[in-house]
């Protein structure tokens, strides 16, 4: 794909100084609808992205999704001289993201009040486990933790079993699409009055809402929310069901509508006079009932059969997909959620497409993550100004990349 900056951010710079993985993903949404982004990575050791996940040929193939969009600069901020080159590039910039510990910056003589001086109307946003203040503050943080902290391990699991963490960065990927909405914010603030402000983002507060309203259930009712694997405290039939072939679908009946037509189709419209029947909640309190009607029916037809049924009967239904079955889908190819893009050193790869779909500005990917401090002389050497010999100097001293 070309590099055209286009988009509803074009012509935004945004400077990427974090790492694994909320802050680099507000960064990929940025860059994927116009921004222009420059990952700032340490000059040797590099982002620890790059080492995270599965390679091919040796190339990261999670960082060539995580980083796409963005050029990449190798530097180092604990060398004053490194320091002083983020500052410049700074006052360039309308958005820096970060997710030092607290203090970091202010240490290096890049905190906000120093960035401003020179930029009034930049945008900090600063991603940290557990906030900028507060007695946990100083603590190291992955999503792991406020995972369990949040409620959400808790709430996932078999009843009789222990806590469930998810398989994937669940916290930290709600973090950064809450950060992309949060600069956005800060932005339209900025059309207004010019000035920029610091965001403030924890990786706690975005999957706390997230988990739902457990919060206000302990403080007005005083009960803690249970788990219940695959059913649900609000509706039922909902679970996964395995089909006669060995595959598995999902059902949700939220609607009153669809548990009625879910039952109707299993060759139980007998249930849907029962007085319980009437709500969400009180279906769910015969589940087990639902779910034997529903499960012997799905357990006696193949996957294709099923979904064929649910979709003829107007009710919702969803196959359990591995991720190679999730490419072939149609609704999938239809949208292009999963996009092709041409990568230099792999040729074309597969990754999924950008958030939304915007009329007017769509998001695009213009190229995948690239190799550590690959723009470093053209950003710093023909935009910034340094010279041949400064570059080699800084390099020398392990400042640059």
């Amino acid at each position: 794909m070309s590099e055209g900056n286009d988009g509803p951010l074009a012509g935004l710079r945004v400077l990427d100084a974090s790492t694994i993985l909320a802050g680099p993903l507000v960064a990929q949404v940025l860059g994927d609808f116009g921004a222009e982004v420059i990952k700032i990575e340490h000059p040797t050791r590099g982002d620890g992205m790059r080492g995270h996940g599965l390679a091919r040929d040796d190339q990261p193939l999670w960082w060539k999704m995580i980083a796409r969009n963005k050029r990449t600069v190798g530097l180092y901020l604990g060398d004053p001289a490194g320091a002083e080159i983020f500052r410049r590039l700074a006052a360039t910039a309308d958005v820096v993201i970060e997710n030092f510990r607290p203090g970091t910056l202010e240490r290096w003589g890049l905190g906000y009040e120093a960035l401003c001086a020179d930029n009034p109307g930049l945008i900090l946003l600063r991603v940290t486990g557990f906030g900028q203040s507060g007695p946990y503050a100083a603590r190291p943080a992955f999503g792991t933790l406020v995972e369990a902290m949040s409620g959400f391990a808790h709430l996932t699991g078999e009843p009789d079993g222990p806590p469930t963490l998810p398989a994937f960065g669940l916290a930290d990927s709600i973090a950064g699409m809450a950060g992309a909405a949060a600069v956005s914010m800060a932005l339209f603030q900025r059309e207004k009055d010019g000035r920029g402000q610091e965001i403030d983002l924890d990786l706690l507060t975005p999957i706390m809402t997230a988990v739902g309203p457990g919060v206000i259930y302990a403080d007005q009712l005083g009960i803690d929310q249970q788990r219940t694997g695959n059913r649900s405290a609000n509706n039922a039939p909902r679970n996964t069901y395995r089909t006669a072939d060995g595959h598995w679908v999902a059902i949700s009946t939220s609607a009153d509508s669809i548990a009625r037509r879910v039952l109707t189709l299993v060759g139980h419209p007998e249930v849907i006079d029962e007085p319980w029947f009437a709500t969400g909640r009180q279906r769910a309190q015969h589940a087990e009932l639902l779910d034997g009607y529903v499960g012997d029916w799905i357990g006696a037809r193949d996957r294709a059969e099923v979904l064929r049924a649910f979709e003829e009967a107007g009710a919702a239904v969803g196959p359990v997909y591995r991720p190679s079955e999730l490419l072939d889908d149609p609704q999938v190819r239809a949208l292009d959620l999963v996009t092709t893009v041409d990568d230099p050193d792999l040729g074309p790869i597969r990754m999924q497409n950008t958030l939304w779909r915007m009329s007017r500005t769509p998001g695009r990917i213009r190229f995948t993550g690239r190799a550590p401090g690959a723009d470093t002389d053209a950003v710093l050497g023909d935009e910034l100004g340094l010279s041949a010999a400064e570059l080699a100097e800084l390099r020398d001293r392990g400042v640059l990349g």
